[in-house]
């Protein structure tokens, strides 16, 4: 099983799936500061390196901020090679100071590959091309998997439904969903 989830990141579920060459990245939009959700639309999903890969963050909004500008960066200085960019990033993350410390994680996503990145150097690229972080996340895994190996939807329609299926269970996790695919 290849989730991620951390008793502080609260109010986010991400949810990515690959199968072929179409990859989908999912995530709610509820943003909860202690047991009051202060947020319904975050857009936790975004399109990074022109398109090309689509990365989601569970965590601190301002922390998701730094990281993407940080993760971009990496991809620049990689010229897009999506592995050696997560290996250049997590070694960076993991040894400053001050973002090590941050609870938080990120799926990235490219039409070729798909990781999981934490803060503490975890680099995962799943084997089922399945993966799901934030207080979510297993809910999110579990239906995904489900809907892949029950249904023939979509790629897109299998990242809805198990973050539709998500919010019904998991009380930091809403139905206000973004999906960005490549």
């Amino acid at each position: 099983m290849h989730t991620h989830t951390d008793e502080g990141i609260r109010g986010t579920t991400i949810l990515a799936v690959k199968r072929g060459n179409d990859v989908v990245v999912g995530g709610d939009g509820q943003v909860t500061l202690g047991n009051t959700v202060v947020k319904q639309k975050a857009q936790k999903v975004r399109l990074l390196y022109g398109n090309e890969v689509i990365g989601g963050f569970a965590g601190a909004v301002a922390d998701a901020f730094t990281l993407f500008d940080m993760f971009e960066k990496k991809l620049a200085e990689t010229q897009g090679n999506l592995a050696r960019a997560c290996i250049n990033f997590a070694k960076e993350w993991r040894s400053d100071k001050i973002l090590r410390r941050l609870e938080a994680a990120m799926i990235v996503a490219s039409k070729d590959s798909l990781f999981l990145i934490s803060g503490s150097g975890e680099i995962i690229e799943p084997d089922e091309g399945v993966v799901a972080i934030g207080s979510g996340g297993m809910y999110a895994y579990a239906a995904a998997v489900a809907l892949i190996k029950n249904t023939k939807l979509s790629v897109e329609k299998i990242v809805r439904s198990a973050l539709e299926i998500t919010a019904d269970i998991c009380i930091y996790t809403n139905k206000e969903i973004t999906v960005e695919k490549l």
